[in-house]
């Protein structure tokens, strides 16, 4: 099969993960609990509540600093998930002290590093940075917020993003992929335009934390996950040309390359346990990805296995399903893994569950009445209200932009001044590595961010 990382090893995961997908095309075996009307309204009533003491601090009126607006909002943020979410005292400080300040010191740091990179690129690397640092607990580390995580993280916005974009021909997304491929093996390239400049600047803080011989599994997964973003371009292009299971495969290498590289990130040298399950988790968190974007994958043209049931006339009932049971599987995987708390690992499926949850929320026009009616009670809030809220604080002047402008701009988060002085340039990093310990450097942040778990939906930004 090959090395962990190598072409065959991918090749071959893939294969098991859509096989072990194909395992799950039943009822959903794994349910949660069930609430009823009245215990749904309850906690509706604490979401609105905690929405108002926001919009209160939000407001210029409030006279708070930001940094007593930071404590605000997370005194708030732990009574929502204390009365919505039914989340005991330590799951609220593992949201609190743990997840959530990865997401500010990132953005932060993101923002000096570049003020032109927009709020849903910070939130799209903060997603993959709560990935990685929510993987470090189940592989026995501490969770905190690497140079190398924030670096990856950013690659996010900055690569896959290039490549979907439309407006960027095949040309320059094809002389794009070669030259970051060959930046990728170590070539000393020189930056040629503003955007590889700071994809370039990405490689380096990875270089500086692992070193090329010593961590070979580093540089082969972020090779890996380059192969499968360039592939997966071609489910934009030949829309309607794949069969299902080259479809499914193209799925099962993105998402499980993706989560593959934080976890190389995060160890250096994997297991091949602790690879396994970070390649299924990653596989998971894509087809979630893929159901929260089939309304826009339809317009744009994009084939996910969501858009193809929809496009034959089909209804989307089964694939969630299927969905569902597969994130039980994946959640055995966890498990045995034997590292984390309990309170940690049930974070985690709780996210998984209101991933698919939301998704269904928000595109009932793909479910049929009697799905939707199995599905609801299954949720902390009634399908109604979570649509509802959420166009409720969307919006650049809405709610929600006007939280992160407080959040990213409180005084309070000294964890980033640990990070890599994002104004330096490239040539002077060397001289950051005395703020590393080697791979196992870490570095933490200590305010408030968005946390993807609860409500998520396609920018990640539903929470209070």
């Amino acid at each position: 099969m090959g090395s962990i990382a190598s072409a065959a090893w991918v090749e071959a995961r893939g294969a098991a993960c859509a096989a072990l997908w194909r395992t799950c095309s039943a009822p959903w075996a794994h349910p949660s609990r069930m609430y009823t009307g009245r215990e749904q309204r309850a906690r509706e009533s604490a979401y609105d509540r905690a929405l108002s003491d926001v919009q209160r601090l939000a407001r210029p009126a409030a006279r708070l600093n930001a940094t007593q607006a930071e404590q605000r909002i997370l005194a708030a943020f732990a009574r929502f998930a204390a009365e919505a979410l039914d989340l005991g005292p330590d799951a609220i400080d593992l949201l609190t002290h743990d997840f959530l300040p990865v997401g500010t010191c990132l953005a932060r740091w993101a923002r000096s590093f570049d003020p032109g990179l927009s709020d849903a690129g910070i939130v799209q690397a903060c997603r993959n940075a709560w990935t990685a640092c929510g993987l470090q607990p189940l592989v026995g580390e501490r969770m905190c917020l690497t140079p190398a995580i924030l670096a990856y993280s950013l690659l996010y916005p900055y690569s896959d993003n290039y490549l979907d974009a439309r407006l960027v021909t095949r040309a320059e997304k094809f002389a794009f992929n070669q030259r970051f491929r060959c930046r990728l093996q170590g070539e000393r390239l020189v930056a040629a335009t503003h955007h590889e400049v700071c994809v370039w600047r990405m490689v380096e803080l990875i270089e500086l934390e692992f070193d090329r011989v010593r961590y070979p599994q580093v540089y082969d997964s972020l090779l890996a996950i380059h192969a499968a973003q360039a592939s997966s371009v071609a489910q934009l292009e030949q829309c309607g040309s794949m069969s299902e299971d080259e479809l499914l495969r193209i799925s099962c290498a993105k998402g499980g390359t993706s989560v593959l590289a934080d976890a190389a990130l995060v160890l250096g040298a994997m297991s091949e346990d602790h690879a396994d399950f970070a390649f299924a988790w990653g596989v998971l968190l894509q087809l979630g990805d893929d159901l929260q974007d089939v309304r826009e994958d339809l317009r744009r043209g994009s084939d996910t296995l969501f858009t193809r049931a929809v496009r034959k006339g089909g209804l989307l009932d089964e694939l969630v399903a299927q969905l569902l049971n597969f994130s039980g599987l994946v959640g055995a995987r966890m498990d045995s893994l034997g590292n984390g708390s309990a309170t940690h690992r049930a974070l985690l499926r709780m996210s998984w569950r209101s991933l698919i949850l939301m998704a269904v929320a928000e595109a009932q026009e793909f479910f049929s009445t009697a799905f939707l009616r199995e599905l609801e009670p299954r949720s902390p809030f009634q399908f109604e209200f979570l649509r509802s809220r959420r166009e409720k604080l969307q919006g650049r002047s809405g709610l929600l932009q006007r939280l992160f402008d407080i959040l990213l701009h409180s005084e309070s988060s000294s964890g980033a001044s640990m990070l890599p002085d994002p104004t330096r340039h490239p040539s002077s990093l060397p001289s950051i590595a005395v703020l590393l310990s080697g791979p196992a450097g870490r570095v933490e942040g200590s305010a408030v961010a968005f946390h993807h778990a609860q409500l998520q939906n396609d920018s990640a930004t539903d929470v209070l």
